[in-house]
């Protein structure tokens, strides 16, 4: 079994569910009482929320290539970032280390074009929604991808950092989430990614009459596949 090296804290709530999925999935495919091989490191994330806000990605890339290499060097085998957002650094940190990065959009792309789907909308940060960073990735694997109208958009975003990253759950964000899915749906979209790796924990059990693309369980498992391998 390789070691998986996690990056966290962006939100500590979403990384708890990196940690609980991957274990729960190396139980399941391995039985007994195994469990995987991880080290995880965690940052502040008022300290990158401040960077976000005030656009200075180039601190934030070395606070983050930092932690991959501190990674690497405790014996990780592989990189994972859990952060939908922060994935807009990912060349930044794959270039300080030697070991491989599992990228986000890779593992939900595949997912996608497993279930022969090419027009998704995608909920996430403001960041992830309106910049070419993960649309472009999906777009290179042949999949359009659709946003939300601007006040949407704006709805979406601050019901990520103003409650989900502070681990509030509320049914009238929920619902407000399910009739933004449902306007997409309407514009034709055939499925919708859970962009934002606290979004889950807000609508991840909703049934829409379209595929869900969980980010952060499809990030898990590919991180417990490159460890099993």
């Amino acid at each position: 079994m390789k070691k998986i090296g996690l990056i966290g804290g962006m939100s500590w709530e979403s990384t708890a569910l990196y940690y609980q999925w991957i274990n729960r999935e190396v139980q399941k495919r391995l039985g007994g009482l195994h469990s995987a091989k991880m080290i995880v490191t965690s940052v502040d994330f008022a300290e990158i929320e401040k960077m976000q806000s005030q656009g200075d990605w180039d601190l934030a890339a070395k606070v983050l290539a930092d932690e991959a290499k501190a990674l690497e060097s405790a014996g990780a085998d592989c990189v994972v970032l859990c952060t939908n957002t922060m994935h807009k650094l990912a060349k930044e940190i794959e270039d300080a280390i030697s070991i491989p990065f599992i990228h986000v959009a890779k593992a939900t792309g595949e997912a996608i074009l497993a279930e022969n789907i090419t027009n998704v909308a995608l909920l996430g940060t403001a960041f992830t929604m309106e910049q070419e960073f993960y649309k472009s990735r999906l777009e290179e694997m042949g999949i359009s991808v659709m946003i939300p109208d601007e006040r949407d958009r704006k709805v979406v975003h601050e019901i990520i950092y103003q409650e989900l990253c502070r681990g509030m759950i509320l049914e009238s964000s929920k619902r407000t989430y399910c009739e933004i899915v449902e306007k997409l749906i309407a514009q034709g979209a055939q499925g919708v990614i859970l962009g934002c790796t606290e979004i889950t924990m807000l609508i991840g059990d909703v049934k829409f009459t379209i595929p869900t693309f969980d980010t952060t369980h499809l990030h898990a498992l590919k991180a417990v596949d490159f460890s099993l391998q």
